[in-house]
């Protein structure tokens, strides 16, 4: 018995110190309070009820916030990308679901599931922020 639980042990160890590692190279956002009020009555925001629309509201986050409908979900993800000291070239440029960094490198990532898409093999995932759906209001914060 007591080995069994010697090996859980060590397995659950092991588990988390490797995500410590891969988490020391997404350092280059900062931690910013985000707490932002949508009116998806705004002409800006009339877009967003319907599917495969994302939408980019500048001055708020790192590089601004890209909020994305699924049409049955919305998702608010930071416009900075995350695999990138923030620069002119770092901020992220949305289209339908996906968002292409405007660096040469040409990052681009999902904006449903906020993770790297082609085959750079980045180490990073957007920041996301939580999105709450109240009538025809989108509270987005974190």
């Amino acid at each position: 018995m007591k080995s069994i639980f010697c090996l859980i042990s060590l397995i659950i160890l092991s588990s988390c110190s490797k995500n410590s590692v891969d988490n020391k190279n997404c350092k280059f956002l900062l931690d910013l309070g985000v707490n932002l009020n949508i009116n998806l009555s705004l002409p800006q925001y009339s877009q967003l009820p319907f599917a495969g629309n994302s939408v980019y509201i500048e001055n708020i986050g790192n590089a601004g916030i890209i909020v994305a409908s699924t049409g049955a979900d919305f998702f608010a993800w930071d416009a900075s990308d995350p695999n990138h000291t923030p620069s002119a070239c770092s901020a992220l440029v949305p289209s339908g679901l996906n968002a292409t960094c405007g660096c040469d490198d040409g990052n681009e990532y999902s904006l449903v599931t906020g993770q790297p898409l082609g085959s750079n093999n980045l180490p990073c995932g957007l920041k996301n922020y939580r999105v709450e759906k109240n009538g025809n209001n989108l509270l987005i914060f974190n």
